[in-house]
């Protein structure tokens, strides 16, 4: 018997309690492939009892400057606290608005809302989930403090002509790169683009920890040192307090499980970008093109695949299909911002961001961590397969 005749005769009966045959992301084995320089790393930092803006921040800020291309490069304390540090060090405050898009998460409007700004929401591409650009002229008002685009999945946004269209109203650009660490936009890497670019460290991140962490890239050396001294209290220099910051520092232990698993950020790039590629070769061999779409990967843009997200027209039925197969996914956002309650009191309703509005109903995350096989990938697209072609579960 194979590996792939094993996986499927582990399938669940459709009896029984769905068990999923395999993680929808592997963390235990990126963790064990990392796991003694991981420990070396902690223990380094234990024998210091430095935990607070250690050298190994100071270390990781090098790296991600250097890999990304940027001038600076400020830790925080989360890819939350990364927007919401931007828009303070850009001075965005009560009654301005900044444009995003409201298919993201809630992180990216909540950042705008936390200083009282308003977010002023643009509808996305239907083929990236990305910022729609032919619609961000007509949201700009004497009021718009800064343009916010996501890179969703791993995928940049169309930056040339947002970047022209904020060059052209003087506006500054704030890259939502969470969820795309190493994605490249013509050969540029994001968050090297705009006016800074915000990454986030959570452990299911291409780049994860341990726990929470965030990056603000830059290349104003003003910006930057704003920045780092808004996280740390608004204080330059100790119990004397220039501005009214926050404490937003990343802890030392978190630098230092980074630092091991950057070296590995482009490689574990590269798996992922490979199972992408075969998640296409399958459902290509399957004759699924037509009945799914895939996520696309336009010229000129380098995509990262911090999720991969297919569209399905029934694609609740497909969820629960395959979970009854054992089969793991996820959606990346079952409901857009605006809808949200959260967000009623902006006055959008249903209807205002159709795309965004669909996309929520249709999309589904695939599993595509990088120690994924190809016999898994091959169970993933048989489940769907099985699903179109309306077979029962043994």
């Amino acid at each position: 018997m194979n590996a792939r005749q094993s996986l499927a005769k582990s399938l669940p009966s459709a009896h029984s309690a769905p068990k999923m045959i395999f993680p929808f992301l592997d963390l235990k084995a990126e963790y064990a492939m990392m796991k003694e320089d991981i420990r070396a790393a902690v223990d380094k930092v234990l024998e210091s009892q430095q935990f607070i803006m250690g050298p190994e921040v100071k270390e990781l800020e090098a790296e991600i400057a250097a890999f990304i291309g940027s001038g600076f490069a400020i830790a925080c304390a989360s890819g939350s606290d990364a927007l919401l540090l931007a828009l303070m060090a850009l001075g965005v405050d009560s009654g301005d608005e900044v444009i995003t898009p409201p298919f993201t998460f809630v992180a990216t409007a909540g950042s705008i809302c936390r200083l009282k700004a308003k977010p002023v929401f643009v509808d996305i591409d239907r083929e990236t989930y990305n910022l729609d650009p032919s619609l961000l002229e007509a949201a700009i008002t004497s009021r718009t403090k800064a343009i916010m685009p996501v890179y969703l999945f791993g995928l940049p946004a169309e930056m040339e002509k947002i970047s022209e269209i904020a060059r052209a109203h003087r506006l500054p650009v704030i890259e939502d790169a969470a969820q795309a660490i190493g994605a490249r936009y013509q050969d540029q890497y994001v968050g090297n683009i705009g006016s800074c670019g915000c990454f986030s460290f959570f452990p299911s991140k291409n780049l994860g920890g341990a726990g929470d962490g965030g990056m603000i890239t830059t290349n104003d050396p003003e910006l930057a040192e704003r920045i780092s001294v808004l996280r740390d209290h608004g204080s330059r220099k100790k119990y004397h307090y220039d501005l009214l910051g926050m404490n937003s520092r990343l802890d030392s232990l978190q630098a230092a499980i980074l630092l091991v698993k950057f070296k590995h950020l482009d490689a574990l790039s590269q798996a992922r970008r490979r199972n992408a590629d075969r998640y296409r070769q399958l459902f290509r061999q399957a004759g699924l093109e037509k009945l799914i779409a895939l996520p696309v990967e336009p010229a000129g843009m380098h995509h990262v695949y911090n999720q991969f997200v297919i569209r399905a027209p029934e694609r609740d039925q497909l969820r629960e299909h395959l979970r009854n197969c054992g089969i793991p996914t996820e959606i990346y956002y079952p409901s857009p911002l605006h809808l949200q309650p959260a967000f009623a009191y902006l006055g959008y309703h249903l209807g205002a961001f159709p795309q965004s509005e669909e996309a929520s109903q249709h999309v589904l995350a695939l599993p595509v961590f990088p120690q994924m096989t190809q016999e898994q990938q091959k169970v993933v697209v048989d489940g769907i397969a099985r699903f179109f072609a309306k077979e029962p579960i043994n």
